[in-house]
């Protein structure tokens, strides 16, 4: 591929800021006794509490790639540490709900809630139209993201 195709220019810069952004993650996983997948979890956790998406061990192994045995003990230790705390489904008693705790909360936005503010002043130079854009570019980024790994990992086990 041309490395002068700009197409090709913005992967690297969105490579670049995802570099950054799990260094800064691993950063905060590091100063918090984290592993860089409990962070992930938490982030999960986070944004299903923001969409209304009920969170189940199920749902959040499935959105983190581990296995039941895995998710488990990554639970484990987000209770144990007071960032998440399961809770029975008023709707369904056999189902269990994962949340994160103010805890996790004040924790999360004491570290990373400078740099958030800082993202947010600096897109107020953009106007609406290139919100959209930026916004319409980072979605179709993501789904193909997503569309690749399913991909990969569907060639790797075959299903």
């Amino acid at each position: 591929m041309d490395d002068q195709k700009p197409g090709l220019q913005l992967v690297h810069l969105l490579r670049a800021v995802t570099v950054e952004l799990d260094l800064f993650a691993a950063e905060f996983a590091g100063r918090n006794g984290l592993h860089p997948t409990d962070v992930r979890a938490l982030i999960h956790l986070l944004d299903a509490g923001r969409e209304g998406v009920d969170a189940t061990p199920g749902w959040l192994g499935a959105q983190l790639g581990v296995n039941s045995a895995s998710t488990t003990a990554l639970i484990d230790r987000l209770e144990r540490l007071e960032l998440a705390r399961r809770e029975r489904d008023t709707r369904d008693r056999r189902r269990v709900l994962l949340t994160v705790t103010d805890k996790a909360v004040a924790t999360g936005w004491s570290f990373f809630g400078p740099l958030i503010e800082e993202m947010v002043t600096a897109m107020d130079s953009f106007d609406e139209k290139e919100l959209a854009v930026v916004r319409r570019f980072l979605l179709a980024m993501r789904d193909v993201t997503a569309a690749g790994r399913r991909t990969q990992r569907d060639d790797t086990t075959g299903r």
